[in-house]
């Protein structure tokens, strides 16, 4: 009996690995492995290849542990866009792959603005370049490690280096290869995007679109004993790990809104027609003809992790490192609490990759938990400056969907909603992602009918209405936000 589905979600440091049942939806087992990143050089975010798909294999045999995986009828995989996995043409790894928090490709992207380069890209691929876009990163690659190109034949994304594992077949999804060098509106390779990049001689080494539901190859024997899964096993695509989550969350209708607080601050919103700006990117999403436009920075949750990982070394030694969070915001009652900017890795505002994080206003009296209030206002409010800008664009129906680290504290998530000033619900299930993949697995192997019925199988547990007191509140810490970046924009400029 086939009743269960596999999902895979490889994010920039873990990787979760999700079975749910084929029919309900609902989450069944989890895997993880942490996969280590390296910074060799300061702005470079690099890991070892091999050892990603080592975590691949770790959280797939966790999550596999005690079940049949003869019950599993089709595996779905996402994972986080942006970088490069360059593999040569025996398929394997030609140098670590960079990842999307990387920033080594800023001169890049300050060429492509001076150019006017940036600028023209926005009306024929629906974005424009930063500094871990495909276009920068591989006209970095081009410039700096000429050799390690002139090595690889396929320059792919995580989930692709993943599912090449699983399958030993190379393709990527519209989803993902919208990243940079897709027209935005037939949402297929645009020769003109390589040309405006100066990188048409790198359009044959990106990997062959199919579906993201299609099945894009079958669980190799030697994948097979590695992981513990079937051989024969059918591999849908999958999709960039943004998409799959707002289909794990059950928004994929125009107008429907998922937030990520995760590593990356991620808010979206789903449409059927173009609309262009530099504040948003204009990725294609599951069905072919609809757009998820993404206002994304690397500034969430990954701000509380630093914070913790560096300033609170107790919390090492507890089985939950952030227990103490909640408590110690919750007894922080001052009025007087600093600012935070949550730039550890780069800024949805000028000068972008040269914008850094600071508390502003510190005292002496202030305490920890104080701190932490800060920081968990100053991560709401840069996801207030991404929907904000989508607001002005798109039209909202319902409730925004929320996941990510942030999404598990319902004190955080109370505090976005009256930031955002927009209701929010979570749903059942830890990986709304892996979920999100399982689905298009399941609607590759007929077990859907479409994202429809996929997404339909999503259950709201907890929903947060916008506090009136709140929201006037988070509205006034706003005008403090922007005129704080405002004013530390010039001496930004200069680092």
């Amino acid at each position: 009996m086939t009743d269960l589905l596999l999902g895979i979600d490889a994010g920039q440091t873990v990787t979760k690995a999700v079975l749910v049942h084929a029919e309900t939806g609902r989450e069944i087992a989890v895997g993880q492995a942490r996969v280590p990143v390296s910074t060799p050089h300061p702005r470079w975010v690099e890991r070892d290849q091999d050892q990603v798909w080592d975590g691949c294999v770790r959280a797939i045999r966790a999550a596999l542990a005690g079940i049949d995986s003869g019950r599993v009828a089709a595996i779905g995989l996402c994972g986080h866009n942006d970088g490069c996995y360059p593999v040569d043409a025996d398929l394997r790894p030609v140098r670590p792959a960079i990842l999307a928090m990387d920033s080594r490709a800023h001169e890049q992207v300050r060429h492509y603005r001076d150019t006017g380069a940036a600028e023209a890209a926005l009306p024929l691929t629906g974005q424009s370049p930063f500094a871990a876009s495909p276009a920068a990163v591989q006209a970095w690659l081009l410039a700096e490690e000429p050799e390690s190109l002139a090595r690889a034949r396929w320059l792919l994304f995580c989930k692709d280096w993943l599912r090449l594992g699983l399958t030993g077949e190379v393709a990527t999804d519209p989803t993902e290869a919208s990243a940079s060098f897709t027209d935005v509106h037939s949402q297929r390779y645009s020769p003109a995007a390589f040309e405006l990049y100066g990188l048409t001689e790198l359009a044959d080494k990106q990997p062959p679109i199919l579906g993201s539901a299609e099945i894009a190859g079958r669980v190799t024997a030697a994948a097979a004993e590695l992981t513990g899964l079937r051989a024969g096993t059918p591999v849908v695509t999958g999709a960039h790990d943004v998409d799959a989550a707002a289909l794990g969350l059950g928004a994929v209708t125009p107008g429907a809104v998922s937030m990520v607080m995760g590593t990356f601050s991620i808010n979206q919103v789903v449409t059927d027609t173009v609309r262009l700006d530099h504040r948003w990117q204009a990725r294609a999403f599951l069905r072919s003809g609809q757009w998820l436009a993404m206002s994304t920075s690397p500034a969430s949750s990954s701000n509380l992790e630093w914070f913790v990982r560096t300033l609170c070394p107790e919390a090492a030694h507890g089985e939950d490192p952030f227990a103490f969070v909640a408590a110690e915001v919750a007894a922080s009652t001052r009025p007087d609490l600093p600012l935070y900017l949550p730039f550890l890795f780069g800024a949805p505002v000028d000068p972008g990759p040269a914008a850094s994080a600071g508390f502003l206003g510190v005292r002496g009296w202030h305490t920890r938990g104080d701190l932490l209030r800060a920081l968990w206002e100053g991560v709401a409010l840069n996801h207030r400056t991404h929907l904000s800008a989508l607001r002005e664009a798109f039209p909202f129906t319902g409730a925004g969907r929320l996941s990510g680290g942030g999404a598990r504290s319902p004190a955080w998530s109370q505090l976005l909603a009256d930031t955002v000033d927009l209701p929010l619900e979570v749903t059942a299930g830890a990986e709304p992602g892996a979920r999100g993949a399982a689905l298009l697995a399941g609607i590759g192997a007929g077990r859907f009918a479409g994202l429809t019925e996929a997404a339909a199988t999503a259950e709201v547990v907890r929903a947060h209405e916008p506090d009136p007191a709140g929201v006037r509140r988070m509205t006034e810490r706003a005008e403090e936000y922007r005129a704080a970046i405002s004013a530390l924009g010039r001496w930004w400029g200069t680092g």
